[in-house]
């Protein structure tokens, strides 16, 4: 299949292959890109989908989760909806890419200062993870999976000059 074809992309459930033009990178707009609005505002519309929908996201299928997280500084909850690839072992893979700006997601900031958070997950429902950020060999074999299962990743990480972290999520 030619590299333009994706196999995983959050084609309405199925399991047929769609052209790359036809899927929104999902990793930069969950990350803060402002699209037809306020950032706050689509993300608002992602995460009221997700739960009306089981999970599912018409854009993204049931590759999504959300993140609750605490604010490093405010203290307060927020809630972001994240792309993930499967850990091996169990969990989740989430990146911190905020489609290869400069600077981290605010999410990044606030899982290294508390990392025990809930998930929301597609057919689970809510559960209690840890976030690890992942180093070296093992961040570069995991960030290959989303250059692999998203083309967007790899132009994400062209467009900046600093490394994109890659978080597991695991069970607590």
């Amino acid at each position: 299949m030619p590299a333009a074809w994706l196999a995983r992309a959050g084609n309405g459930g199925s399991d047929r292959p769609v052209h790359e033009a036809h899927v929104p990178h999902a990793a930069g707009l969950l990350e803060g890109d402002v699209v037809a609005g306020s950032p706050s505002g689509f993300n608002d519309a992602i995460i009221e989908q997700f739960r009306a929908n089981e999970g599912h996201v018409a854009q993204f299928g049931r590759h999504l989760v959300l993140l609750h997280h605490i604010g490093a500084r405010s203290g307060a909850e927020r809630v972001s909806p994240v792309m993930t690839f499967p850990a091996d072992g169990g969990g989740w893979l989430i990146a911190a890419s905020k489609a290869g700006a400069p600077d981290h997601p605010a999410w990044y900031h606030n899982l290294r200062a508390h990392p025990k958070i809930v998930i929301e997950v597609p057919g689970e429902g809510e559960v209690d993870v840890v976030a690890e950020e992942l180093l070296g060999a093992e961040r570069d074999a995991a960030w290959r999976v989303f250059t692999e299962g998203s083309a967007g990743f790899a132009d994400y990480e062209r467009r900046t000059s600093r490394v994109i972290p890659v978080i597991r999520l695991r069970r607590a």
